[in-house]
């Protein structure tokens, strides 16, 4: 299933049809529907802030706590928080009471700003500096089914998302970068199946040719940006990161992938590599129906979704 994933680019055969999955659902034009609005302590489309200071890379600890984190190469902020970004979710809603719980429930989200509800569409506009994961939790708190659908800075650049998506059958993961400025990119990590307490270097690479998984991939895309640092995992095999990148373009990376490696030395051999896709930016993707095989977004199962596995 692809209910999140629209058009990807790759320079090699395997790359693209890689990034063929991401095209099952594709962007739709939002309705012209009216939407409930709810109390914002911000507008809608806040204008989206400066690079939060002088560093290349600023780690947040904005719940879930973070099982990851970047070593001192490219340089750490801890208490930086996450730019705020706008995140549409779809979520299974049928009445004004349906808008009221979910609406309740984000308001208890810390870095919620603003909730946008479209019942006709049954879509949740959601602005602030949330994880993706903290938000769709809490969304499924209230015993709906929710997905994700789209994430970006709205209007300001041509490609705002994309996503890496690693299915196993050890590794499972998935990977998403929204472009918050033209200077800077934001980035959500969370992995499952890695070795406990164990640390892994991550970067992204120059290719997305899976024919030899990670030594396929190519060397590190332009170091200052394509380092990611080490990624440290918990006693469950499990990593979680958000945070931001100075200097990295969204768009450049379509058709590249992200590569973990074996150890924190990435002379070491890789274990595991995701093709890098386009991702639907807000207001592209309100598809509920799969033109793969017919499935609607609510009989798809938590299966068929990577994120459902971190």
């Amino acid at each position: 299933m692809g209910f999140l994933r629209t058009v990807a680019a790759s320079s090699t055969a395997t790359a693209v049809t890689a990034a063929a999955t991401a095209l099952a659902l594709n962007s739709l034009s939002p309705s012209s529907s009216s939407s409930y609005n709810y109390n914002f302590t911000k507008p809608f489309l806040n204008s989206f802030p400066s690079t939060p200071n002088r560093f290349d890379l600023n780690k947040t600890h904005t719940k879930p706590p973070s099982a990851l984190h970047m070593d001192a190469k490219p340089a750490l902020m801890h208490d930086a928080e996450l730019p705020e970004v706008m995140t549409e979710f779809m979520v299974d809603m049928s009445c004004e009471g349906c808008v009221k719980a979910v609406k309740n429930k984000l308001q208890t989200v810390d870095g919620v700003k603003s909730i946008d509800v479209d019942l006709s569409n049954q879509v949740v506009r959601i602005f602030g500096s949330s994880p993706v994961k903290t938000m769709a939790e809490a969304l499924e708190q209230t015993g709906r089914k929710a997905r994700l659908i789209g994430q970006g800075s709205p209007g300001d650049v041509l490609i705002s998302a994309a996503v890496a998506e690693f299915k196993g059958p050890e590794i499972f993961g998935v990977v998403r970068l929204a472009q918050i400025s033209m200077e800077l990119a934001r980035i959500e990590a969370n992995f499952s199946g890695l070795s406990p307490g164990k640390k892994h270097a991550w970067s992204i690479n120059e290719y997305g040719d899976l024919t030899r998984g990670v030594a396929s991939t190519g060397k590190t895309f332009n170091k200052a940006v394509g380092d990611l640092g080490t990624l440290e995992v918990d006693e469950r095999g499990e990593a979680f990161f958000s945070g931001v990148k100075k200097d990295l373009t969204v768009a450049d990376l379509i058709g590249r992938a992200i590569a973990v490696y074996e150890s924190e030395d990435r002379s070491d051999s890789g274990i595991a590599a995701a093709v890098i896709a386009r991702s639907a930016g807000v207001g592209e993707n309100y598809k509920k129906l799969c033109t793969c095989d017919g499935t609607t977004i609510w009989e798809a199962t938590n299966a068929d979704y990577v994120s459902s596995k971190v």
